[in-house]
């Protein structure tokens, strides 16, 4: 399965993320970084993050970013 690495892009209010899909690898090494060099050469203000998913194909890897996940959960310890 190849991985994807993504400019993810949201709205405050949005309901939906713009997503542009970047590259593709086969290699999960490749992928990290590439993500990491895009991510550095990121001007300082700019919101858009990079995300490499790991996914069967394009559109399900789209969908697993388009996801709404709850924050997570920082237990007492972890503060």
């Amino acid at each position: 399965m190849p991985y994807y690495v993504y400019q993810v892009e949201s709205a405050e209010l949005a309901m939906l993320k713009q997503l542009e899909l970047i590259k593709t690898f086969d290699k999960f090494k490749q992928a990290k970084n590439f993500a990491r060099d895009t991510r550095a050469a990121q001007a300082e203000g700019e919101k858009a993050e990079i995300k490499v998913m790991f996914a069967d194909n394009q559109l399900a890897a789209e969908e697993m970013l388009m996801e709404k996940r709850d924050q997570p959960i920082v237990m007492e310890h972890e503060k």
